[in-house]
């Protein structure tokens, strides 16, 4: 059982063992049922109630003349930086060139992800200046930090993407550490990654690393990034976010078109009403993306949380956000795009029972709302201000539960078992009146039930024995254990180099800022 344990989380495993064994797959494969909590009549209304929006109110685009010029001339009514829409104008964009699926390469080919449709990728949180681990407590994030993560990442088979700014490591100066950032995935993962988005240049220099990786013809063609498009929410979108989105949809990159919503603050306190919002800045965001380059892959992004009432701050794992996110699903859906949502959410300062709770909230509604790229799954701490060692392992082995639900039910003839009820059943004095001696449980009970990595499911007796270590302890020793059986996988010498060279190049053609 403990080398089927490493294995789950990508350690070691042994020859048996690995004959006997699936290969963790590169993404979930969905076999369950979408679901939805309102009809497809609900669904209309909010569809016409974001067209009314984007027609009547419109959404700024911000201090940027060519965006403005762009959407003038496809139609689009420009009153300051206020756009307006003509009705249905956004929808057709998308519905026209927008693909419905489509593949983020990776390095490894093995580990390719297919993004919409019935797939689902799980990807790490992204965003956080702060660390925390038991052994040395809250932090600033640092590049060694960063590239802990990246590892770990990679060696998860629960994870299938190393994600983009999986912490800020905040010892590098601003205007710079973006090189060190994206060189961190290509060179410690295998896996897709995530662009940089906070200035138009940075969004460019991660796509000249990733042709040195690929080469040009290869990236113009196909998606080998995916980058984070946030909506400055309510109604607007800011020159930063707009100018990375340039970069990436001119060279045929996905982006994730998200309205950054905490309901009661950038939205109404509805859910109907955040829904029509949502969908309105999203529809503004991805069709600008066609017309900058018609075909750019874009994901409908939903960064969806309720606010305290009592305190004004965002809360996390509430009904009335699973029900947000439920209802943008299945606006994805009707729109034919893939959906971003969900992930690990929890206002929690410590790896503890309300972190566990509304994570595991988040998570559920996640698989509820059938979130094809979920950001965030992993590490979330702190309202997203702090990235947690500890709750990164604890969130990775919860997603391999996910991947468990989302697979469904086998209905073979083996998922049927019935050999197994007639061998149990036959009433031979030779065979065990129990079903754990018989056959079908002797060929199953490696793969039959999801094994835990940091549960503890041992008796009492037992786990004061062990050292009466709590779930969080239980995930420090995991994470450090998993941090000195790490490898690196092979990347060609020569794009390496090349890699270096660039980033050298860059660095020396401009002074250190921390803007």
């Amino acid at each position: 059982m403990a080398r089927e344990r490493r294995r789950r989380r990508g350690g070691s495993a042994d020859e048996s063992d690995a004959k006997s064994i699936p290969k963790a797959p590169a993404y979930i494969k969905r076999k369950i049922p979408h679901y939805s909590i309102l009809s497809d009549d609900d669904l209309s209304i909010i569809e016409d109630n974001a067209d009314t929006i984007l027609e009547e109110i419109g959404i700024v685009f911000s201090e940027d003349q060519e965006a403005l010029d762009i959407l003038e001339k496809a139609g689009a009514s420009i009153d300051g930086m206020r756009v307006r829409f003509p009705k249905g104008m956004c929808r057709k964009l998308i519905q026209d060139n927008a693909p419905k699926q489509f593949t983020q390469f990776a390095r490894n080919p093995e580990r390719n992800v297919e993004i919409g449709g019935d797939n689902m990728v799980l990807v790490p949180a992204y965003g956080p200046p702060f660390v925390h681990d038991l052994d040395e407590g809250r932090r600033y994030a640092t590049i060694e930090d960063f590239r802990n993560f990246i590892k770990l990442a990679y060696m998860s088979d629960n994870l299938h993407h190393s994600g983009g700014t999986i912490c800020e490591p905040v010892d590098l100066p601003v205007n710079k550490r973006h090189f060190d950032m994206v060189y961190s995935h290509i060179k410690y993962s295998d896996k897709p990654f995530m662009g940089s988005v906070t200035a138009a240049e940075r969004a460019q220099d991660t796509v000249d690393m990733v042709k040195i990786v690929f080469g040009d013809e290869f990236v113009d063609k196909n998606c080998v990034l995916i980058s984070l498009i946030n909506a400055s929410s309510p109604m607007s979108f800011d020159a930063t976010m707009l100018g990375a989105l340039k970069v990436y949809a001119r060279n045929n990159q996905a982006t994730i078109i998200t309205p950054f919503i905490v309901a009661g603050a950038m939205a109404p306190t509805t859910a109907v009403g955040v829904a029509a919002q949502s969908l309105a800045e999203g529809l503004a965001g991805m069709a600008f993306a066609q017309l900058v380059r018609p075909g750019a892959p874009v994901i409908y992004g939903n960064f969806v949380t309720a606010m305290s009432m009592k305190s004004g701050a965002p809360t996390f794992g509430t009904p009335e956000a699973a029900h947000m996110m439920n209802i943008s699903g299945a606006l994805a859906r009707r729109l034919g795009v893939p959906f971003r949502s969900g992930g690990g959410f929890n206002g929690a300062k410590m790896p503890d029972a309300q972190a566990g709770y509304e994570a595991a909230n988040t998570m559920q509604a996640t698989l509820n709302a059938s979130v094809n790229f979920n950001l965030h799954t992993a590490g979330w701490l702190e309202g997203g201000l702090c990235m947690s060692y500890e709750k990164f392992i604890m969130d990775a082995d919860q997603a391999g539960m996910m991947r468990v639900s989302a697979e469904g039910i086998d209905m073979s003839e083996n998922g049927q078992a019935m050999d197994a009820i007639r061998e149990i059943g036959s009433f031979s004095d030779d065979v065990p009146k129990h079903f754990l001696g018989c056959e079908h449980t002797k060929k199953n009970f490696k793969t039959a039930f999801y094994m835990s990595d940091v549960l503890d499911d041992n008796s009492f007796e037992q786990w004061v024995q062990d050292g009466s270590r709590d779930t969080a302890m239980l995930a420090n020793g995991i994470y450090k254990k998993m941090l000195s059986e790490y490898e690196l996988p092979p990347l060609d010498t020569e794009i390496d180099e090349a890699l270096l060279a660039y980033m050298k190049e860059r660095k020396d053609s401009f002074e250190d800022s921390n803007v």
